[in-house]
């Protein structure tokens, strides 16, 4: 029973586009031959977390993997598929975390936050040789991903796609084509673990760019390129994915144009943009109609930081028209006559912000202040350290008060059915921007974007994954606490949340019955029992919700 099993000691101890010419080919660690490894999975299955030795831009290293391919298998469901994830435990290289858990990006998880995925918040990690079935369901639909919530194991490699189709996609008449061969990843590539790379004081530099699991480094070989294969005449839903754990990325695809329909699982009046930033954490849904001259052209992801060229294939995929040569394209950059404007998205549903209409008269206001102390990250002065057990069970074992949650000053303790209001004015006290700022368990209303300073409360865009923009920038969102469950908010660039740039929205406490309805008892036995850390440190452990 989960009682016996918290009871006992459950504490922690401390720490594909369209048709791809090839994925990253993997080999064991053992350098046995590769096994084949499906590039689709469906939402009842286990998903394997392994070693293997891949070289994705030509340089081989060890990579932490779902499926043992990078990226990970697309996750494709149905709406209101039923979802039974089993993820299971095999990593056995020590120069990486052994330990993992897997978290479904912008799933909302209504009444099953302990399926989030998130260690140190809503589970214990995952431990080496065991596995842990994540079960939720949702009606939501759209474009999403799952990665690891361990450390940075995501930069090693475990990222990968998350599709719910919508048979009733209101947009469904803009386009011809939307299956697993329009799903477009955009990553950046290590070479060293990130073992390695955390001791790096100050900023960390990418060797490479991935698009669906292909791309090169300067310097190295001609790699081969993921191609995008189209058909003239026909409109492609391309899901663009934003797998980077650092760098931002602008999508442009030379002599076409992009209508969004899509951001963070929300669909949006269409809005025709030549370029798209896109930020770790954020996707988009685009319909590019392949309406140009059969030939190759170049589809580019230009990084914020790193090697910021397009020689010799950097940066780049093939668009690919059907009858054209496989040749490099010759396609030059352009048109860049639209630019991306956030403040233009807008909710197909016209879905408005909760609450008064004005900055500030939310039920529950609350300014967030990054900044940056000897290479931490703060939040209100706060730097987050995980928890020697998971904030869900510390609330499961009747923590009575706010400042009983742990860490210390990064736990927002937020009563049920209120609008919350969220602040993030950008002082430029926190280096490496722009931020991009990922609330788990919602979406929520931006109700003033970056770049602009007016609010909109009558139609704003809806998303779960926002930037923070740049100096003098002050971006707010709002949303309503109707999910109960600790939920994390960090930056998505994983070496800064690495480094403390997250806190925690502690949501409605009085309705921890509803939610531990559904916990199973594997989730307590995750955690260890040998802590040193005592229940006494918890208060008492209330009963009656877990009975």
């Amino acid at each position: 029973m989960l009682l016996h099993t918290i009871l006992a000691g459950c504490l922690l101890a401390s720490s594909h586009v369209l048709s791809v010419t090839s994925r990253s080919n993997s080999e064991p660690l053992q350098h046995s031959p590769p096994s084949a490894h499906p590039s689709t999975i469906g939402p009842v299955t286990d998903l394997t977390i392994a070693n293997r030795v891949i070289a994705p831009d030509g340089f081989k290293r060890s990579a932490t993997l779902a499926g043992g391919i990078f990226p990970g298998p697309l996750i494709k469901a149905q709406k209101n598929d039923n979802f039974s994830i089993n993820v299971v435990n095999q990593l056995q290289d020590k120069d990486m975390p052994l330990s993992t858990s897997v978290h479904w990006h912008g799933i909302q998880q209504q009444k099953t936050n302990w399926a989030d995925g998130t260690s140190f918040i809503t589970q214990c990690p995952i431990s080496p040789n065991r596995s842990f079935l994540h079960q939720f369901s949702t009606t939501q639909t759209g474009t999403f991903w799952y990665h690891s919530h361990f450390s940075t194991q995501y930069c090693d490699g475990l990222r990968g796609p998350l599709v719910i189709y919508d048979p009733d996609d209101p947009h469904k008449d803009l386009y011809d084509v939307d299956d697993e061969s329009t799903v477009l990843t955009i990553s950046d590539w290590y070479h060293d673990p990130t073992t390695v790379l955390n001791k790096i004081l100050g900023p960390i530099t990418n060797n490479s760019t991935l698009i669906n699991g292909l791309g090169r480094y300067p310097g190295g070989p001609l790699s081969p390129l993921a191609v995008i294969n189209v058909e003239q005449g026909k409109r492609y839903r391309f899901r663009v994915l934003g797998l980077s754990c650092d760098p931002s990325y602008n999508l442009t695809i030379d002599g076409h144009i992009m209508t969004i329909i899509e951001a963070d699982g929300v669909e949006t009046i269409p809005e025709t943009v030549d370029s798209l930033p896109v930020l770790p954490g954020q996707r988009y849904s685009v319909i590019v109609h392949a309406n140009q001259s059969v030939a190759n052209y170049w589809v580019r992801v230009l990084p914020n930081l790193g090697n910021q060229s397009f020689a010799g294939g950097l940066n780049q995929a093939i668009l690919r028209y059907k009858g054209a040569p496989e040749e490099d394209p010759t396609s030059s950059p352009g048109p860049s006559i639209l630019p991306f404007n956030e403040a233009k998205l807008a909710s197909l549903m016209n879905i408005p912000a909760p609450g008064v209409p004005e900055i500030g008269k939310a039920d529950i206001n609350i300014n967030l202040v990054a900044g940056n102390v000897n290479g931490l990250f703060t939040i209100n002065n706060v730097s987050f350290s995980n928890p020697p057990t998971p904030v869900l069970l510390q609330m499961l074992s009747g923590a009575q008060h706010p400042s009983d949650l742990l860490p210390n000053g990064s736990v927002y303790e937020l009563p049920p059915n209120k609008v919350v209001e969220i602040t993030l004015p950008n002082t430029g006290a926190a280096p490496g921007g722009p931020h991009p700022m990922h609330l788990h368990g919602h979406k929520f209303a931006v109700v003033r974007v970056a770049g602009n300073s007016t609010p909109n409360f009558v139609n704003p865009i809806w998303r779960d994954t926002v930037s923070m923009g740049t100096i003098g920038d002050n971006v707010t969102f709002r949303f309503v606490t109707d999910n109960v469950g600790p939920w994390f908010f960090h930056c998505h660039i994983d070496f800064h949340l690495n480094n403390g740039f997250a806190a925690v929205m502690a949501e409605a406490r009085d309705q921890i019955p509803i939610l531990s309805e559904s916990i199973p008892d594997t989730w307590a036995s995750l955690c260890p029992t040998d802590s040193p850390y005592t229940a006494s440190h918890l208060g008492s452990f209330n009963t009656s919700i877990l009975t």
